[in-house]
Parts: structure tokens; C-alpha cells; sequence
């Protein structure tokens, strides 16, 4: 941006070159268009008039403000979910809910009383799917996504302004939000600074932004001060020198599983230190190491490091500090473990078989699901050990019991195939061209290794094509079988799947059949029958429930009016029901009450220990004696608080089920 474009062969200076004018691609549109504003432009008109049919509010009315700001979130939150950020409390996806909330905000300000922003995912598709296909694609993500955290907003939304709304009710006209009151409906009922200071913005008021900051920095101050910390933070300075002193390690791990070294340094209690005798647990830093250190959701190596002089270190674990350095964790079982000293670094080889088997089986897994619920199914996490996988991924919603059987059998079809398991090492763009999966968010150096599994697929070269760093196993039959343990959910739109492969398949198949064998025996069928017995039992169990239920009901209901007492002019059925489910009270109240008449019933169940009471007071007498009122006079005999409902029946409970007489003696007391 130096020179003005005259006539052909003429340029003018410009007055003040390499000033941005800001024309980007929409203000553009904007001129084309004959509009005066971006929000005028035919993509954000047509987001605008959808947001206002589903409103029913006028897209240019009093509310015109809240339809832009939903237009625009709606774009920025859904590419951000199409490009793998999902929310969270933290970082990018702490930015994206606070981003959604806004828009959720502005809709309920219009008065949507259910959810609004997954209704306008299919206009904004629309709109942009043509040229950005990946909204298309992850269509069912976003859609359930925003969903789920408009529901959820919706219920903090409620609370929040309530508790809002007290607080401003005890303050002068036009008078700002104290800042520790602030903080306390930030940290204590979840409700964010900006949503308090949207609501008050339309009242004429604001927070006190310095009382709130000094409320956070009171409570991070009590909080470090609590702190009992284990001395890590302390120790992680001595790995700042000793990586200045010594370099980056070398790891050898992906070709042997046994190499020399060097011990370049040894860490005692934190503490660097030139020796360390028998006895001694200490961290050791060699040139080069056949260890892998954990990172990337495999857990790190164990084994041994030998050395002359009967030197022998267990090592029982492996991290990495600082990107590059390894540390080996251990104890030093015999000899003097020295600085210069040439050792031998032997990796536990069966323990590391088992790990490689349950990281490749993750690539397997990450595959499988993504073919089967679709590309918007991204890693959020793993867990690769000797004795099992845990493996997080986006996913709005459960997986279902056919969706996970299929995704483990296929994942064993490609075991069977026992296709050979390449690596390869290339620029990242490269990769991402050949089909590798990289994950969003992951920070790539000039060459990264691609992992690529299963026989060819349609355009792939592989079934599997990932970015790795980890150790694999060579084929894919070394993963030996493959058995998803369960599936659950750990964060909103984040699912959690648990799996074991090898041995510890193995294992799990013979500890469930055990099982399933001794349930048999138990109900002396054979383990085919096992299903249909159960099921037999239960609705037998579920018979006997209701014909117990009704001769409870009979017995409690047994004498009528004549069970009667009368209390200062009332009359008074009050019964302690021993071990009568608490949820049957109200029905047995209710068919008492119809055979007494006017009056008052009062029932106890002492069911598991605890105290359980229902009162009822029929219709001509709730004009002076209130149900509340006795119920809560009944609690407190059985150590119960307060207690709740309508004059005309109430409810409360205790701990003390033993005192069930006493309860019945309180209402008895509060008549009289």
C-alpha cells in the first residue's frame, strides 16, 4: 500500500503509505450490495431474519441489536466447532462458551423461552456450507453442541439473575455492583463477570472492577496459601540448568529397546548431585536413551540402567522436562551411580509390548469412530498403558450399544488383517496431504512422523494415517484382540472410552465368563439361559412388589375412622408405618383421609433407619390448622429441618427413625 493507480503508466505516492483501510471481504460485499452496514449484506440478513422469525421479534425493531449479535456468534461458534474447539473452562474453549453465552443472552433478553442457537444452524449452512463444507459436515456436532449449553445456561441464567436481582434491590439508584458481590456470584454460583455486566448495563450500572479484582486476588491468595505442594514447582529450576548444561537427549527407543549411554546427570531430592550411593532414589539424565518418556498419552518406559561395578538402577518411570529432556526416575538397587559413567539402558520389553499394542489400538479406535459417527469425532485425550486405553473424543452424545459393538469389531477386522504398521517422516503439510489426522490445536515442528495402519482404503494408503510420536507395535496382529470396557461421558460434549487389547482382553473375557458361570450355577441354568432367567425373576420380584404394596396399603388403612383418636376436637389418625417405603405415604394418606373424613392424618415410615413423614389435613380444616405447621413439628422430633408443601398435605424427614413415636407425639402436641 505505497502508490495510488492512475492512468496505465502512472502511479501517485501515497500521502501516508501502509495504512490498513480495513476493506475486508465483507465491507466489500457491502459496497457491491449498495449497503451502508455489514450487517445489511446478504449473508448476515438472512442469519437476521431467521433469528427473527424464531423470535418473532422485528429484525430492525427495539431488538436489533440482540439479532446481529446471534448472527454473528452463531458464525464465529459454529466455525470454531467445525474446526475441533469445543467449551470448556479453559483456553480456547473457555472463549468459545463465553462467545455463545452472549448470543444465548441476547435471545432470552427477546423472550426464547427454549433453546434458540441450534435452530439456526441449518440458515447458517445455507448461507456458507457451499464454500466452507466442513459447517456441513459437522452439522449433527455443532447443532447438539449448542444445545446442550443453552440448556444449560438457561438454568444458570435463571439463578444468576435472581441472586442479581436481590443484590441490586439492596442498592441506591444508578449505584454500582459492589465487586466482592460480584465475585461472589462468579465464584460461588458459576455466574461470569461479563453476563453480570450485560444485565446491569441495562439497568445504568456497572461493577466495581477494582472491589472484584481484589476479590480474586484475596482468593488466590488463600488459595496458595493452603497449598500443602509437594516441592515439584521447587525442583523444576534444577531442570532449567541441568538442560543448559547437558542439551537435549537423544531417544533411540523407536529402533531398540537397549542402548549405552552416558550419565551426563543425576538429581538427589531435587538437587543435582556428581553420585548417588545404594538406597538412593534418584533421576538420571543420559545422552541417549532407549526410554520413552511420557508424553502424548503414553505413560513412560521402566527397566534397568547398568553399569560397572555391580551398578544397577530400576528405573520406574520415564518423564520428560523442558520438550527434550529425559528423565529416568528409579532407584539405585546396588553400586554408585556416578556422573561420566558409561551405562546400558535395557527397557522393560514386556511391559512396553503391552503399551505399544494399546496405542496403536487407539489409532484403530479413532478411525473406526470417526467412520462410524462421523469427521466430527476429534481425540480430546488419551491414556495408552501396559493394562488398558482410555481414549476422550468429541461427541455430543452417548455412543450407543450398536454404535460401540460395531466400532469394536471393526477395529478386530483390522487386527485380523495384521497389516503392516509404517512410519514415515515428512513436513507436516506433506502429511496432512498424504490424509494423516492431525489434532487441532497440536503445535508441529518442521518434520513430524506419520503412523499409517491397516491395508489401503479407496484414495489412502493406509486404513489409519495419523501424526505420532509414540512406539507402535510392527503389525497390526501384534495388538492380538481388542475389547471396549465402557463408555462415558467427562466433560460437555466430550465422551470417554475405556478398552484393554492383548492379554488384558484376554483377561477380561475369562473373568466375565467366571462370572457368567457362577451367576448359572447360582440360578442352576446354563449360561445361554442366564438372560431369560433374570428376566423371569424380575417380573416375579416386580409381581410380589405390588401385591406386598397393596396389603401395606390394607394394613395401614386397616380400622378407618375407628382407628381414629380425637385431639381437641380433631380427629387424628397418626400411625408409625415401620418399614413402608417412604414414596408410598402420600397414597396411603390420601385413601386414609377419604375414610376418615374431615381430620388430620399423620404417617411415619422408618424405612432404612431414617424417618419419613407425610401429614394430610382435610379441606374444612386447613383454614386453621396447616399441614406445614405439623410436619415441621414432627421433623423436629426426629432430628429433621423444617420441612414443606400446602396446608392441605406436607412432607419432611429425619435421621432418627427410632423416634418415629415421638414424631407422632409432636403433632399430637401441636394440636392440642
Amino acid at each position: 500500500m505505497q502508490f495510488e493507480e492512475g492512468p496505465p503508466g502512472t502511479r501517485m505516492p501515497l500521502p501516508r503509505p501502509s495504512i490498513d483501510t480495513g476493506m475486508g471481504l465483507e465491507r466489500i460485499a457491502a459496497i457491491l450490495q449498495g449497503k451502508h452496514d455489514n450487517y445489511d449484506i446478504d449473508t448476515f440478513r438472512a442469519l437476521i431474519l431467521a433469528s427473527a422469525e424464531l423470535t418473532g421479534q422485528d429484525p430492525d425493531g427495539p431488538f436489533k441489536t440482540s439479532h446481529r449479535v446471534i448472527a454473528d456468534h452463531l458464525r464465529s461458534t459454529s466455525f470454531l466447532m467445525a474446526d475441533g474447539v469445543l467449551p470448556s473452562n479453559e483456553g480456547r474453549g473457555y472463549v468459545l462458551r463465553r462467545i455463545m453465552r452472549r448470543a444465548m443472552r441476547h435471545a432470552t433478553m427477546m423472550g426464547a423461552k427454549e433453546p434458540l442457537m441450534h435452530r439456526l444452524v441449518p440458515a447458517l449452512i445455507r448461507q456458507m456450507g457451499a464454500a466452507y463444507p466442513e459447517l456441513g459436515r459437522a452439522e449433527t456436532l455443532i447443532a447438539d453442541t449448542l444445545l446442550l449449553e443453552e440448556t444449560r445456561f438457561k438454568h444458570l441464567l435463571e439463578r444468576g439473575l435472581h441472586l442479581l436481582a436481590e443484590e441490586t434491590g439492596r442498592l441506591g439508584d444508578k449505584q454500582a455492583l459492589p465487586g466482592p458481590v460480584a465475585f461472589k456470584l462468579y465464584d460461588t454460583y458459576g455466574f461470569p463477570l461479563d453476563l453480570t455486566q450485560d444485565a446491569l448495563r441495562e439497568q445504568g450500572r456497572s461493577v466495581d472492577l477494582a472491589g472484584f479484582e481484589a476479590a480474586m486476588q484475596e482468593q488466590r491468595t488463600r488459595a496458595r496459601a493452603a497449598w500443602a505442594g509437594s516441592g515439584d514447582a521447587a525442583t523444576e529450576q534444577v531442570w532449567f540448568e541441568t538442560k543448559e548444561r547437558v542439551g537435549a537427549t537423544e531417544f533411540l527407543g523407536y529402533s531398540t529397546e537397549s542402548a549405552e549411554g552416558e550419565i551426563l546427570a543425576l538429581v538427589l531430592n531435587g538437587v543435582g548431585a556428581s553420585a548417588a550411593a545404594a538406597g538412593t532414589d534418584v533421576a538420571v539424565v543420559l545422552n541417549q536413551t532407549p526410554f520413552y518418556a511420557e508424553s502424548g498419552g503414553q505413560v513412560g518406559d521402566t527397566g534397568t540402567i547398568s553399569g560397572p561395578d555391580g551398578l544397577v538402577i530400576t528405573v520406574t518411570d520415564t518423564q520428560k522436562k523442558l520438550g527434550d529432556l529425559f528423565v529416568h526416575l528409579g532407584r539405585v538397587e546396588a553400586g554408585v551411580a556416578k556422573v561420566g559413567t558409561a551405562v546400558v539402558a535395557t527397557v522393560d520389553h514386556a511391559r512396553r509390548s503391552a503399551i505399544r499394542a494399546h496405542h496403536s489400538a487407539t489409532h484403530l479406535l479413532h478411525e473406526a469412530l470417526r467412520r462410524k459417527l462421523g469427521t466430527h469425532v476429534q481425540q480430546k485425550g488419551s491414556l495408552n498403558a501396559p493394562d488398558r486405553l482410555r481414549f476422550d473424543v468429541s461427541q455430543p452424545r452417548p455412543i450407543t450399544a450398536d454404535e460401540l459393538h460395531w466400532v469394536e469389531t471393526e477395529v478386530n477386522a483390522r487386527i485380523r488383517e495384521n497389516s503392516e504398521v509404517t512410519t514415515r517422516l515428512m513436513t507436516p503439510d506433506a502429511a496432512v496431504e498424504l490424509g494423516a489426522m492431525a489434532l487441532f490445536g497440536e503445535k508441529y515442528g518442521d518434520e513430524v512422523r506419520v503412523v499409517a495402519m491397516g491395508e489401503a482404503d479407496g484414495n489412502k494408503p493406509a486404513w489409519s494415517i495419523e501424526l505420532c510420536g509414540g512406539t507402535h507395535v510392527r503389525r497390526t496382529g501384534d495388538i492380538g484382540y481388542f475389547r471396549i470396557v465402557g463408555e462415558t461421558a467427562v466433560a460437555a460434549g466430550v465422551r470417554r472410552i475405556e478398552a484393554v487389547t492383548g492379554a488384558s482382553a484376554e483377561a477380561l473375557v475369562l473373568e466375565t465368563q467366571a462370572r457368567l458361570n457362577d451367576v448359572a450355577g447360582a440360578l442352576r441354568a446354563a449360561p445361554a439361559e442366564v438372560a431369560d432367567r433374570i428376566a423371569a425373576l424380575l417380573e416375579d420380584r416386580r409381581k410380589l412388589q405390588a401385591q406386598v404394596g397393596e396389603l401395606q396399603k390394607k394394613l395401614a388403612t386397616g380400622g378407618g375412622a375407628a382407628a381414629a383418636e380425637e385431639v381437641n376436637g380433631v380427629m387424628l389418625s397418626a400411625r408409625n408405618l415401620g418399614e413402608v417405603p417412604a414414596k408410598d405415604l402420600k397414597g396411603l394418606a390420601d385413601a386414609i383421609g377419604k375414610q376418615q373424613g374431615s381430620g388430620v392424618v399423620a404417617l411415619v415410615s422408618t424405612a432404612e433407619g431414617k424417618a419419613s413423614i407425610v401429614v394430610a389435613v382435610s379441606a374444612d380444616l386447613t383454614g386453621r390448622i396447616s399441614a406445614v405447621d405439623l410436619v415441621r413439628a414432627a421433623s423436629a422430633a426426629v432430628g429433621g429441618k423444617g420441612g414443606g408443601g400446602r396446608p392441605d398435605l406436607a412432607q419432611a424427614g429425619g435421621p432418627d427413625g427410632d423416634k418415629a413415636d415421638e414424631a407422632l407425639a409432636a403433632v399430637r402436641a401441636a394440636l392440642g
